[in-house]
């Protein structure tokens, strides 16, 4: 393999074939091929694009460049969850206990955020004493005998990603439909996953912003995984507006323990109650999407989900204690109210903007070194189709820093639109697919 002809050959629009891809990817690792030499070729694929097979090939040679959790042994269909990064999006913290409590066998790896999407292992960090740092042999052990565990991803499962990924990032090759969706699957199969859920958010808090985008992405990602031997459903959902009523890390663990209380926000409980039910389909838990859901409901009012949480909290070493006492968690030092300068039916509540809020409150972050305020934040008390008066609360905004109240509150009241005319309620589930769909 000459990398000088493989780079000619996709700069001029052909495709490669799974050798070539498999081959670059191991010279590359092997430090054969230098990164300026890896970057043309990544920026070739950005331009030109790839077809179906080169990206299956691709995803392949990910997965295959370290470990692969092998669940087998068990006797489990081992499931799993990616959510491309929204505002506000604590679906995980809810779902891994529901789907456990419903018999399903999840092994998840989670990632930090990074910029105004949350991640799973920072809400969780919120938890005293909750460890997401656990080794293999803990991870599998706990899967084996709990039948649910979440631990942070490791550089042993697709090392190749993770140095592709860094390049990708500084060369700006990183919106590229075939190189995300390659990078996302590797790792969803790398680590055990025989079942995949994929939740796409579109809209302005998304990374996918137009609807044209979400279904590529949705389409290409559930192809990857059924073509490598794995049931993948993929699902596009609303993210215009934040998921739920809060934002920021502390106060999305307490609606988290909310919704598995039965008193969640009607948008959080419908996804986690979507997801969750396709997963009960895929381990063949219920014959019908509406048994899914009846059976599912059941086991939020009867406290079984819950139980389930306080479980997952202990076997990972956090205060179980946090799900029925939230306040253990903590209280933010400074607060401020945000109310409404008009009245009127809130027609926009921007996304984005809510999210770069959050991340100037101190509850994200823009470089992956930063520290985070676990216990700055959202909350939001309108969305889209309230009924506000002027004077009315908007929401409210915490951070351990005194300073960054004014700005934020004037970006909080930015994000707010308002007209004299109540808008169309918009699904929140906006398209499903799977294989016998694409």
């Amino acid at each position: 393999m000459r990398i000088l002809e493989i780079i000619e050959k996709k700069r001029d629009g052909l495709a490669l074939t799974a050798k070539e891809i498999q081959q670059f990817v191991q010279a590359y690792m092997a430090g054969e091929i230098p990164d300026y030499q890896a970057a043309a070729l990544l920026m070739a694929i950005f331009i030109r694009g790839m077809n179906h097979e080169e990206t299956v090939a691709l995803t392949d040679a990910l997965v295959h460049s370290g470990e692969i959790l092998d669940f087998s042994a068990s006797g489990r269909l081992v499931a799993d969850k990616h959510s491309t990064g929204g505002v506000g999006d604590k679906t995980t913290l809810v779902l891994l206990p529901l789907a456990a409590a419903a018999g399903v066998t999840i092994a998840k790896m989670s990632g930090r955020g990074l910029g105004h999407t949350g991640g799973t292992i920072d809400k969780l960090a919120a938890i005293p004493g909750f460890r997401t740092n656990l080794t293999q042999e803990e991870f599998l052990a706990q899967v084996d005998e709990l039948g649910v565990a979440l631990t942070g991803q490791t550089p042993h499962l697709t090392p190749a990603d993770g140095q592709l990924y860094a390049l990708r990032d500084v060369t700006a090759t990183v919106d590229s439909i075939p190189l995300i969706a390659s990078s996302v699957m590797s790792k969803k199969i790398a680590s055990g996953a025989q079942s995949i859920v994929l939740d796409v958010k579109m809209g302005s808090g998304a990374f996918m912003r137009d609807l044209e985008g979400a279904r590529e992405l949705a389409r290409t990602m559930t192809a990857i995984g059924t073509a490598l031997g794995r049931r993948t459903t993929a699902f596009i959902t609303a993210m215009e507006q934040p998921l739920g009523r809060t934002v920021g890390n502390h106060l999305e663990v307490v609606e988290a323990f909310e919704t598995l209380h039965g008193r969640g926000p009607a948008d959080l409980t419908e996804l986690v109650l979507t997801l969750a039910a396709e997963m009960l389909l895929a381990g063949s838990l219920a014959s019908s999407h509406e048994e899914a859901l009846a059976k599912l409901n059941t086991l939020l009012e009867d406290g079984s989900a819950l139980e389930m949480m306080r479980r997952f909290i202990a076997a990972q070493g956090g205060d179980p204690a946090v799900v029925d006492e939230p306040a253990r968690l903590g209280t933010p030092c400074y607060a401020r109210e945000v109310r409404a300068v008009t009245s009127g039916y809130v027609t926009r509540l921007d996304a984005r903007k809510v999210g770069q809020t959050a991340v100037l409150l101190g509850a994200g972050r823009e470089r992956k070194d930063a520290e985070i305020d676990l216990l700055a934040g959202i909350k939001l008390h309108k969305k889209i189709g309230d009924y506000v008066e002027q004077g009315d609360l908007l929401a409210e905004i915490f951070t351990g820093t005194e300073e960054k109240l004014p700005a934020a509150a004037a970006e909080i009241t930015a994000a707010y639109e308002f007209a004299a005319q109540k808008p169309a309620a918009k699904p929140l589930i906006i398209e499903r697919f799977a294989a016998d769909k694409l």
